[in-house]
């Protein structure tokens, strides 16, 4: 269970407001022998964090909202789009050798093919590994489009769409990162334009944020 830590004052004015609701800032200031101005920044942090709420004109009441649930509430407002970097692509005629050297020089798990400025399939390690141990063919002749996995058979998440739900998606599916595509309608039928990827290292760097 994750909790927020406060400071002793921040934990002091907790207490009077749970004991004296609603309890105005000038009374809260009194209370504690200070100004209203040093309790500015204390008093918007525990609103900000949804441990007190302001009521206006007649000041401030405890939420019986637990802080591990303000944090759990604010991770489900983070967007895909706040966490999400730049794809890597190709051409589906790429060949593997190619792209296993693209891949690698890139430091990614996993390669999104693009026809048309659309969204066709991918390839990740697991799969150059599988053609190398199944010694089939040879892979400067080969392209990719051969081994990709195929839309729409590409687990993909929008923009909008939460980190939270991005990550859960990964670790279902086990797979090392997720296109972050915008549908669209050509010719009556459904396309994908890729704007983006979030991969584990993605939700890696939100964590240390968070913990930050």
């Amino acid at each position: 269970m994750c909790t927020i830590k406060f400071s002793p004052r921040q934990e002091e004015i907790i207490r009077l407001v749970k004991e004296n609701p609603p309890i105005t800032s000038e009374k809260i200031a009194g209370r504690l022998n200070v100004t209203r101005a040093a309790l500015r920044s204390d008093l918007a942090i525990l609103t900000m964090t949804g441990i007190l709420e302001a009521r206006p004109k007649v000041g401030y009441i405890y939420s019986q909202k637990p802080s591990n649930s303000v944090l759990y509430d604010y991770i489900r407002k983070i967007k895909v789009k706040d966490i999400m970097t730049k794809p890597v692509v190709t051409g589906e005629e790429t060949k593997v050798y190619d792209a296993i050297v693209y891949l690698f020089l890139n430091d990614v798990g996993t390669l999104f093919i693009e026809n048309k400025g659309c969204l066709v399939g991918a390839v990740s390690r697991k799969d150059f590994l599988k053609l190398a141990i199944g010694g089939t063919g040879d892979m400067k002749q080969i392209p990719v489009g051969v081994i990709m996995t195929r839309m729409p058979n590409i687990i993909c998440v929008k923009p909008e769409d939460s980190a939270y739900m991005s990550a859960k998606k990964i670790i279902e599916h086990e797979v090392d990162s997720l296109p972050v595509v915008e549908k669209f309608t050509e010719e009556n039928k459904d396309l994908y334009k890729i704007v983006g990827k979030v991969s584990k290292t993605n939700i890696t760097k939100l964590l240390v944020k968070l913990g930050n």
